[in-house]
């Protein structure tokens, strides 16, 4: 074996090895850069649509979603819960909504789509707390004694009708929020796309 051999061998290992270890670089070097290209998985959770199955929600009964790292509270409303809405209007601050946040096709009595289904952000729109559903009427629901039904926020007192219209009288100034929604079928809802929007 002469040296050129030798030295040829050892020149195309050495290229090789350079070779090999440029291309891990510059793929390793292109990662970061094309991932930073698309958004993260938390910027796609912060605005991405959420699909609700209502179809086992039953008369009366609530579920409870995420949209945007806030709760999002669906209730199926019965006949009565719907007839109290005219019951305490006297005693809700902002009746007609003129003053909270909701999309125009929720500006109703309901504050919904379909006076059944309710969609609101369950927070609280003192101090952004979580108040609780307080379905139960009369002195039994621990809120008031002629108390028809709604949401109560234990931090503060605030109390909401079961539209989310806020009562007078109670630390939080407006309605809870109505997200954009619309029904993509009967018994699928989805959250953070607005009533007549095409679906991307």
């Amino acid at each position: 074996m002469n040296d050129n051999s030798v030295n040829t061998a050892r020149r195309r290992f050495l290229t090789g090895v350079t070779a090999g270890v440029g291309a891990v670089g510059a793929a390793g070097a292109a990662v970061p850069f094309v991932a930073s290209m698309s958004p993260s998985e938390r910027a796609r959770a912060a605005g991405a649509p959420v699909e609700v199955d209502i179809s086992r929600l039953g008369p009366g009964q609530i579920l409870k979603v995420e949209w945007r790292g806030k709760a999002v509270f669906v209730v199926n409303r019965t006949p009565q819960m719907l007839a109290s809405l005219a019951e305490v209007e006297a005693k809700v601050a902002d009746p007609e909504s003129a003053e909270s946040l909701q999309p125009d096709y929720a500006r109703n009595r309901e504050r919904s789509l379909r006076p059944e289904v309710m969609v609101v952000v369950g927070v609280c729109t003192h101090l952004g707390c979580a108040p609780l559903e307080k379905f139960q009427t009369g002195p039994q629901s621990g809120v008031e004694p002629d108390w028809r039904g709604g949401f109560y926020c234990p931090c503060h007192g605030s109390k909401f009708d079961l539209a989310g219209r806020v009562y007078k009288g109670v630390p939080a100034p407006t309605n809870m929020e109505v997200p954009p929604y619309r029904f993509v079928d009967e018994n699928r809802i989805l959250i953070g796309v607005h009533h007549g929007a095409e679906v991307a």
